[in-house]
């Protein structure tokens, strides 16, 4: 079990999935972020509770940017979502984790906020960081999602530095260039993972 983290913007899900075309399970904590809080999730409820009903959406889902702008407004409020999406989100990564124990399988764990928690908490082989400078992530945060240029800066400034994400890393994607530029950097962090579970084996 490897982890994997990034900053937003910094390309992490891409590699994430080009870990997955070459036989990879991942665990994707954006993902499971995204179920914690639908209608009867177990963040669903305690989020209105404390965002305010006028975060819920006429068909009763919750409004992801509606969210954003309180929740990324002060660092009290990002303190507040985290406290109550992260326990909940770490219950589900576990469950989906433990499906796997006993098998051979190489599971990634793709954890934006690693960094954060620390990785000592999900008992990891290795730490895999995706790296981009912030004018570049920020770049793609408005041109390729469309997020608004003082939205993206704020999810930047809320996050870990650069600089003490890559202080996790046992090996490290930079994902400053073009898409072509990743397929030799994957192969060469899978066979690091190779690498891992000979350690393993032997």
């Amino acid at each position: 079990m490897v982890g994997l983290t990034g900053g937003i913007g910094s390309g992490k899900s891409t590699v994430a999935d080009l870990l997955a075309a070459r036989g990879a399970v991942v665990v994707d904590a954006d993902r499971i972020a995204r179920e914690v809080v639908e209608p009867g999730g177990p963040a669903y409820q305690p989020m209105i509770d404390h965002f305010g009903p006028d975060i819920v959406k006429p068909d009763g889902t919750l409004d992801r940017p509606a969210i954003a702008a309180k929740a990324f407004a002060s660092p009290e409020a990002v303190k507040a979502l985290n406290a109550i999406t992260h326990p909940a989100i770490r219950g589900v990564m576990a469950q989906r984790i433990a499906e796997h124990a006993g098998t051979d399988h190489v599971v990634v764990v793709d954890i934006p906020l690693l960094a954060e928690g620390g990785p000592s908490a999900y008992g990891l082989a290795g730490v895999i960081v995706v790296d981009a400078p912030v004018e570049v992530a920020l770049e793609r945060l408005v041109s390729q999602r469309g997020i608004p240029e003082e939205d993206a800066k704020a999810r930047i400034a809320a996050q870990v530095s650069r600089e003490e994400r890559l202080k996790l890393a046992d090996i490290v994607v930079d994902n400053t260039g073009p898409r072509s530029h990743l397929d030799p950097q994957i192969d060469r962090v899978w066979e690091w993972i190779e690498s891992l579970q000979r350690a393993v084996d032997s």
